[in-house]
């Protein structure tokens, strides 16, 4: 199981708030923070290499907080080092 670090994971957060302008413009459907949510779920699903059981599915129409409880699952035992995950979503929205 690939893990992640808290500096990779603040890394990877760092680089959406960077292109969150961009981000928000090419996608536009949902608010911003579901938006920026939706594209760190699938930035994590391909670099922890997730299966599509591993995968979260998402049925009807999701919001921010499905989003944040998707991550939550997914990075669950996939932190290489315990940190505050719920600071590093704040800091991205």
């Amino acid at each position: 199981m690939t893990r992640i670090s808290e500096d990779e994971f603040a890394r990877i957060v760092d680089g959406i708030r960077d292109d969150r302008e961009s981000i928000i413009k090419h996608n536009p459907i949902g608010t911003d923070e579901e938006i920026l949510l939706w594209m760190l779920l699938a930035i994590l699903t391909s670099y922890l290499n997730l299966t599509e059981q591993e995968t979260p599915c998402l049925t009807g129409r999701p919001d921010a907080g499905t989003y944040r409880e998707a991550i939550r699952f997914v990075m669950r035992e996939r932190m290489a080092d315990n940190f505050d995950l719920d600071q590093c979503l704040t800091q991205l929205c």
